[in-house]
């Protein structure tokens, strides 16, 4: 099959499956005569593995070390659970910053609890606080 029957098999991008290729996360595949790239159903399972790690947000570094483990039938599993355990350490640390984030961004929403029709925003009027470097709702000077 070719790169756009690849595509549409697996619902990834053209540009992604070069990218992948260029990458290393796809093998180069043979070509034909006329130059074109010749895909089997290995591609699309190798497609579809690195496909889904990404869904699990993984970075392109661990899945090629994922992929190789995969191709190694004897490999130990200590590696990958390592692997995988950085992985959670990291989407715990992205949970950690997302909670601050959203508590930074209750405050800010908070300024309008009683704000009367005709004031200046008090969103804005924080926002423009912390342009100027100064305590604003969601960023409180320190105590």
């Amino acid at each position: 099959m070719k790169i756009g029957e690849l595509a549409k098999a697996t619902g990834c991008e053209v540009e992604t499956i070069r990218y992948y290729e260029r990458e290393g996360l796809l093998a180069a595949p043979p070509r034909s005569e006329g130059g074109y790239r010749q895909y089997a159903q290995r591609e699309v399972e190798q497609l579809n593995f690195v496909r889904h790690c990404r869904s699990l947000d993984m970075p392109l570094a661990d899945i090629k070390r994922l992929a190789a483990f995969a191709s190694d039938a004897v490999a130990s599993c200590d590696e990958v659970d390592a692997l995988v355990d950085g992985h959670i350490e990291r989407v715990r640390s992205k949970l950690a910053s997302l909670r601050a984030l959203e508590a930074q961004l209750l405050r800010l929403r908070a300024q309008c609890a009683s704000v009367k029709q005709g004031d200046a925003c008090r969103i804005v009027t924080s926002l423009q606080r912390a342009a100027h470097d100064e305590a604003c709702a969601c960023h409180p000077a320190a105590a």
